[in-house]
C-alpha cells in the first residue's frame, strides 16, 4: 500500500496540517568530482524512524567521505581578499558598523559570499506549502532556471546557483502517536529531491520544523544526507513550540543555544568527513523567533544565513528585514519571496531581484515559496 499526504495550509502562519491516508497503489562546486559524487550516492526508501545498519551503510559513508575529501582538496585555499571584497559589496554601503559582520574566515570551498543561492522551497506531498511541491518536476525546474537568469541579470558580479529547499519534518496540528506534533517525511522523498537537484546542478537544503520535538532528536537522523557536500540545512523557529502550544496557534522560537547546537553538529560533520563548509538557514520574521543573537557562535565550518521569512506588502517586508535581520547581525542574510502570499493584500506583489538587491545588506540567499 502507498501513503499519500493531504495538506491543509494556513497562509497567515505558513503552517501545514498533514493527514496520512492509506490508498490503493496507484553548485556548490561545478566540478566533475561532485557530479560523480551525486551520481554515486545510493538512495534509500525508509522513514526517519528506521535505522539502516550493516556493511552497505558503512561503504556508502566511506565513499562519500573520500569524494568529499577530493572536493575539498580541489578547492585549494580560501581567497581571503576576494572574500573581504564580496562581503563589503554585500554591505551595500552600510555605514552603521553592523555590516559586514566580523567572523572567522570559512574553510576553503565556502559558497558564501562568492555565489548567490536561489532556492525553491516546499514539500513534495503538498501543493500549498511551496513551489517545490506545487508544480510537476520538469515545469518547476524550468521555472527555477528562469528565476536564476533574472538574478544573474540583476547582479552580474555574483555567480548564481540553484537550490531545492525541502521541508523534511513538518509541524502538525495533531499530536500524533508520540505527542510531538511533527511528521517526518520518508527518506525516498529526500532522495527524489536529490535527484531533481542533480538534474540541474543544484544544492539541496533539508529543512525541519521540530514542533514539540527538539533539534537534538531530529538533526542526527539526517546525518546520512548532511554528510554529503552538496546538502545543506535549514531550521524554522516558527514551529519550535517551547511553551507546549499547538503549532500554528502561536509563533515559536529558537535561542542562541539551539542554533549553536546545530552549527556545532554540522561543524563536527564537516571535520569528520572533510567537507566544505555547510550553510545553515534560520527563518525569521518576528523579534521573538530568534533570541540571544549576540551569543550565536560563528564557525569556519558553517555559514549562517538569517532568512527574512515574512510575506505581504513590499514596505512591510522591507521593514521586517530592517528590524529583525539588519539590526541583529549574525553573518549572512536571506530573503523569501512568495509567489502567492505576496499578492494577498491590495497593492502588494512580488519584489524584483533589483529591489531586493537594494537592501542593506544585500541578501546572498533567496528563497521562493
Amino acid at each position: 500500500m502507498q501513503k499519500k499526504l493531504i495538506t491543509d495550509y494556513n497562509h497567515s502562519m505558513h503552517f501545514a496540517t498533514i493527514r496520512v491516508l492509506t490508498l490503493a497503489p496507484s553548485r556548490f562546486f561545478s566540478i566533475s568530482v561532485l557530479l560523480i559524487l551525486l551520481t554515486g550516492f545510493s538512495s534509500c526508501g525508509q522513514s526517519f524512524s528506521e535505522e539502516k545498519k550493516g556493511n552497505a551503510d558503512t561503504t556508502d559513508k566511506k565513499d562519500v567521505a573520500v569524494s568529499a575529501q577530493e572536493a575539498v582538496k580541489s578547492a585549494a585555499v580560501l581567497d581571503t581578499a576576494l572574500y573581504n571584497q564580496k562581503n563589503i559589496q554585500l554591505a551595500n554601503g552600510d555605514s552603521s558598523g553592523l555590516w559586514p559582520v566580523q567572523a572567522p574566515y570559512p574553510l576553503p570551498g565556502a559558497i558564501l559570499p562568492f555565489k548567490r543561492v536561489v532556492s525553491y522551497y516546499g514539500n513534495l506531498y503538498s501543493k500549498r506549502m511551496g513551489i517545490l511541491g506545487e508544480l510537476p518536476r520538469a515545469e518547476m525546474l524550468a521555472k527555477l532556471k528562469e528565476e536564476i537568469k533574472k538574478w544573474e541579470a540583476a547582479d552580474s558580479t555574483t555567480e548564481v546557483i540553484p537550490a531545492l529547499h525541502y521541508i523534511a519534518v513538518t509541524a502538525q496540528g495533531s499530536s500524533g502517536k508520540d505527542g510531538k506534533y511533527r511528521l517526518r517525511m520518508p527518506f525516498h522523498q529526500v532522495d527524489s529531491v536529490l535527484s531533481m537537484s542533480k538534474e540541474i546542478g543544484a544544492l539541496t537544503f533539508i529543512d525541519i520544523q521540530v514542533a514539540h520535538s527538539t533539534l537534538q532528536q531530529e538533526v542526527p537522523l539526517l546525518e546520512k544526507y548532511l554528510m554529503r557536500p552538496d546538502v545543506h540545512f535549514g531550521i524554522d523557529p516558527e514551529f519550535s513550540m517551547k511553551t507546549g502550544a499547538r503549532p500554528g496557534t502561536v509563533i515559536g522560537t529558537f535561542n542562541a543555544d539551539d542554533i549553536n547546537y546545530v552549527t556545532g553538529y554540522l561543524a563536527d560533520l564537516v571535520k569528520k568527513y572533510n567537507l566544505p563548509p555547510k550553510i545553515l538557514i534560520v527563518h525569521r520574521f518576528t523579534q521573538g523567533m530568534m533570541t540571544g543573537y549576540k551569543q550565536i557562535k560563528t564557525r569556519p565550518e558553517v555559514q549562517i544565513v538569517i532568512d527574512m521569512d515574512g510575506w505581504g506588502l513590499q514596505a512591510r517586508k522591507i521593514n521586517t528585514y530592517r528590524q529583525y535581520v539588519y539590526k541583529e547581525p549574525v553573518q549572512f542574510t536571506g530573503f523569501k519571496i512568495f509567489y502567492k502570499n505576496d499578492f494577498r493584500e491590495k497593492g502588494s506583489r512580488t519584489m524584483t531581484p533589483e529591489e531586493v538587491l537594494n537592501l542593506k545588506p544585500r541578501p546572498i540567499y533567496i528563497q521562493y515559496q
